[in-house]
C-alpha cells in the first residue's frame, strides 16, 4: 500500500483511507487492484468491519475499470483513493481530463467501451465531479450488502 492511514479528531469515528498515485502509462493497474484487496483485508481483519467476499471481487473489477479508463482517456497523472464511510467503500479516481465520461447506447456488436456501464451496474452510486485539475469519479460500494 503506497499510503494508508487512520485519522481521528475530537472523538470522531476513525476514517480508514488508502491512496495510490497513477502514472499515465497504465503501469499500475494491477497494483491498484492489489491495493484495493489489501485495504479491504485490513478493514476486515484489523478493524473488524464486515466485508463480503463478493464485495472484494466487485471492488477489484470497479478499480480495474476506472484505472484502465484513466490510462485510455486522461493525459496526465491520476490518483486512486479508497475511503471507508460507515458501511460503504468510496472508490475515488482523480484524473486530469475534465470531460465527464458518458455511457454509450446499448449495442450488442460493440467491442469494448463498457467500463462505465460495468461500474454503474456494480456500484451503489457513481458520481462525476469536475475539479480544478480535471475530474473526480466516485463509486460507492456497500461493504457487506447482506447487512444493509
Amino acid at each position: 500500500m503506497d499510503e494508508s492511514s487512520m485519522h481521528s479528531g475530537g472523538g470522531a469515528a476513525v476514517a480508514l483511507e488508502a491512496s495510490l498515485p497513477l502514472a499515465a502509462d497504465g503501469s499500475r493497474i494491477a497494483q491498484a487492484r492489489h491495493l484495493a484487496v489489501a485495504f479491504l483485508v485490513k478493514v476486515k481483519d484489523s478493524h473488524g468491519i464486515p466485508v463480503a467476499t463478493d464485495t472484494v471481487e466487485i471492488v477489484q473489477l470497479i478499480v480495474s475499470e476506472l484505472v484502465t479508463n484513466v490510462h485510455k482517456y486522461a493525459p496526465g497523472p491520476a490518483l486512486l483513493h479508497l475511503r471507508i464511510s460507515g458501511a460503504v467503500l468510496q472508490i475515488e479516481l482523480h484524473d486530469s481530463n475534465p470531460a465527464a465520461p458518458a455511457a454509450k447506447a446499448p449495442d450488442p456488436t460493440r467491442v469494448g467501451q463498457h467500463g462505465l456501464e460495468i461500474v454503474a451496474a456494480l456500484a451503489r452510486t457513481v458520481t462525476v465531479e469536475q475539479t480544478p485539475g480535471g475530474k473526480r469519479i466516485r463509486a460507492d460500494v456497500l461493504l457487506n450488502p447482506a447487512t444493509a
